[in-house]
């Protein structure tokens, strides 16, 4: 059944619950025990400097949080714009299937729209999160025909 969501832009306030989403996402989407204390550091330093990114979180009507986002910027010299990566994706296990992602989404693109210079929205996920796959098709998002490498 689906809920009522709004979506805010994240702030101080919401500090813990990033942090708890982010350890969460890791440890049920790639088994990942992750070192909390750098999350802390990395959730603060992203609320700290817009230039790093942003969260949104989706609420229900009672103010209780059902999931959050983050979003990175990449500039495009090839299309002469920026794309938005959707990032740290979570949604607590009672909410999920009644349309937070689905909000959060939605807010993403929108702000897409209204920034007047973001050519895309892309997001990367884990080649195991199959669940995850069929929500991003279900949202109009089709996998790409880039590989993801890293160094480090």
């Amino acid at each position: 059944m689906a809920v009522t969501v709004s979506v805010r832009r994240a702030g101080e306030g919401d500090h813990a619950f990033l942090v708890a989403g982010n350890v969460a996402l890791a440890r049920e989407s790639e088994g990942l025990a992750l070192d909390e204390a750098v999350v802390r550091r990395g959730v603060a330093a992203c609320l700290a400097d817009p230039a790093k990114g942003f969260y949104l979180v989706a609420e229900d009507d009672a103010g209780q949080r059902l999931g959050q986002l983050m979003v990175t910027t990449e500039w495009s010299d090839w299309r002469d714009g920026v794309f938005f990566w959707i990032q740290s994706v979570y949604v607590i296990g009672d909410a999920r299937r009644r349309g937070v992602y689905a909000a959060l989404h939605n807010e993403v693109i929108r702000l897409s729209e209204a920034a007047g210079n973001v050519v895309g929205v892309r997001l990367y996920v884990h080649r195991d999160n199959v669940g995850a796959m069929a929500t991003y098709r279900r949202m109009g998002m089709s996998e790409s025909h880039y590989a993801l490498y890293e160094a480090g």
